[in-house]
């Protein structure tokens, strides 16, 4: 893990990391292989539907404290917070060799943080999505707008990943699982007609809590 040296302002996008390795850094980037998360509320549109805006912003930003912690603590750069939906990234570089573990920590601990699981039940429904494999990794954009982004088919599919997710639920490629099935020995196996996909995409579906 790349940490916060003496001298270096935090990230945006991970106060464990410096900024120079990330937003202040130059415009370019690489091609690496990297870990994708998607964590999107189940039936936002509607639950915010006839409600205050502050108290829907509220409730977001409740969710946002909830996500970006977990994906702090677990060594991700967090690309995005867009709606209801939070992105976040897990480079080898940045996370380590055990990234694919992490993700999964991150993801179970984002549905800890909403009391999935917990007698009360969550006080806000979640499905995420992952996947990992080879993106354009750096800052991206023009004259003074840039931002620290991953871009790749891998980024599509996560995020497709995330939309077949159901309240509760991992929805995780093939590729993902092979990394960490022994955490999770009893997942869905499945294939899904993701949009943009030739071919059905074959899954793993674990259920949290």
């Amino acid at each position: 893990m790349l940490s916060l040296t003496k001298g270096f302002a935090r990230s945006r996008k991970n106060p464990l990391f410096c900024n120079t390795c990330l937003e202040a850094g130059p415009r370019g980037g690489l091609e690496v292989e990297v870990g994708v998360l998607f964590a999107d509320v189940r039936g936002f549109t509607a639950y915010a539907e006839g409600r205050p805006p502050n108290e829907v912003a509220q409730l977001l930003n409740r969710f946002y404290a909830v996500a970006t912690s977990a994906l702090s603590r677990h060594d991700a750069i967090i690309d995005k917070l867009m709606g209801d939906e939070v992105m976040a990234l897990f480079l080898p570089g940045f996370t380590g060799e055990a990234y694919l573990t992490k993700m999964a920590s991150a993801a179970e601990a984002i549905f800890l943080g909403v009391g999935q699981g917990s007698k009360e039940g969550p006080w806000l429904p979640i499905g995420i999505g992952i996947d990992f494999g080879l993106a354009f990794v750096g800052n991206v954009g023009s004259g003074e707008v840039k931002d620290f982004t991953a871009i790749g088919d891998v980024i599509n599919t996560a995020a497709r990943l995330q939309r077949e997710a159901r309240q509760g639920q991992v929805v995780m490629s093939e590729r993902v699982y092979a990394g960490i099935s022994d955490r999770y020995p009893n997942a869905q196996r499945t294939k899904l007609e993701l949009k943009g996909k030739r071919e059905p995409v074959q899954v793993r579906i674990v259920s949290i809590g």
